[in-house]
């Protein structure tokens, strides 16, 4: 189980930004299955969470998509690769790492990044994550696949 984190009202404090920075770090590197319904101790009641398959507002919803994310593959877990953060808001870059259940010999990776800000009381209020769907995912599809790559060859300007 995680440790509460350090919950402090974000200013133009460093120490507070970074206080923050670490918790939200741990939480993500960290998460497991049972942590996901302690998420209220770093997210707020009323959050807002989207990314490329799910836009959600509320806690219990958003921990229905880690529910998901953890029933769906083996394995998940993300390596933050930096961090920025700013007042009461910060940006993450990572690698999400997982197996399909159907190879579960073939680790996946897809690298995407997070904007979180903060409310009042130091938790998460907005949660949107990048990634790119086609690239990361449809393109790895067996049928899909060649025809999205032959869409964006197509589509990419050539090197003269």
């Amino acid at each position: 189980m995680l440790q509460n984190p350090i919950l402090l009202s974000p200013s133009t404090s460093h120490a507070a930004e970074d206080a923050l920075l670490r918790s939200v770090i741990d939480l993500f590197e960290h998460l497991k299955f049972e942590d996901v319904m302690q998420l209220g101790d770093w997210y707020s009641e009323d959050c807002f969470f989207k990314d490329p398959f799910n836009e959600v507002h509320g806690l219990p919803a958003t921990q229905k998509i880690f529910v998901h994310m953890f029933h769906e593959l083996l394995e998940p877990r993300f390596v933050v690769l930096d961090a920025v953060a700013r007042g009461d808001q910060c940006f993450l870059t990572w690698d999400f790492r997982f197996r399909l259940k159907s190879r579960p010999l073939q680790l996946q990776t897809i690298h995407g990044s997070s904007h979180l800000r903060w409310n009042a009381q130091g938790r998460v209020s907005y949660h949107r994550d990048y990634w790119d769907a086609a690239e990361q995912f449809y393109e790895k599809l067996p049928l899909l696949g060649p025809v999205l790559r032959w869409i964006k060859k197509r589509l990419a300007a050539t090197a003269t």
